[in-house]
């Protein structure tokens, strides 16, 4: 029996694609002009789409902006899957979600936390994104070393996330002086301290 991927066909990559596309222009969309000031209607315009095109992959607005999380959480589990097996299942979530740190732009990061935070209904959505980040992280510890109990994966991933959330709102009080990555490290390196 094989278990290799299917590959992905024409119409699931052009889908996924147009989904991406999405995404970021809302993202871009919203961080232009604020949530509640940004119409579905200028949202499929900068993607190059009908309004009635949108409704094939979104419901509202706020579906949009998940999505752009929901890629966050796709990146983590690539990048876990990368890592050999070889090292503790903490420290491979831990250089993921560095990996991922590190790969935003600052100034865009702390405008998409602002928007989170000033806007309720995002507000209410946000534990969907680490949600997203901690499934993403089991997935992928799971995917990368089978033979490791599930519990124990499913406790990385929470206790990753919880530290993931700190350094982020440490780094948001703290008005992004430094960049983020650090603020995960530093989360991680008193996570380890405390459990000595």
């Amino acid at each position: 029996m094989n278990d290799a991927p299917k590959p992905e066909g024409l119409r699931e990559r052009k889908r996924r694609e147009t989904s991406h596309r999405i995404a970021a222009a809302g993202l871009n969309a919203f961080l232009a002009k604020g949530y509640d000031a940004t119409t579905l209607d200028e949202i499929a315009a900068a993607a190059g789409i009908s309004r009635r095109t949108f409704f094939h992959y979104f419901k509202s607005k706020d579906e949009v902006l998940l999505a752009s999380l929901g890629n966050y959480a796709s990146m983590v589990k690539a990048m876990i899957l990368a890592e050999p097996p070889s090292g503790s299942a903490i420290d491979i979530a831990r250089g993921a979600l560095l990996n991922l740190a590190g790969s935003f732009h600052a100034s865009e990061m702390m405008a998409t936390a602002k928007l989170m935070r000033e806007s309720k209904t995002l507000r209410s959505r946000t534990h969907a994104g680490y949600l997203q980040l901690e499934q993403a992280i089991f997935d992928g510890l799971s995917e990368l070393r089978p033979d490791e109990a599930r519990n124990s994966l499913r406790l990385v991933s929470l206790v990753a996330v919880v530290a993931l959330r700190l350094a982020v709102e440490t780094w948001q009080q703290q008005q992004a002086r430094h960049p983020l990555a650090g603020y995960v490290r530093d989360a991680f390196e008193r996570l380890k301290a405390e459990i000595r």
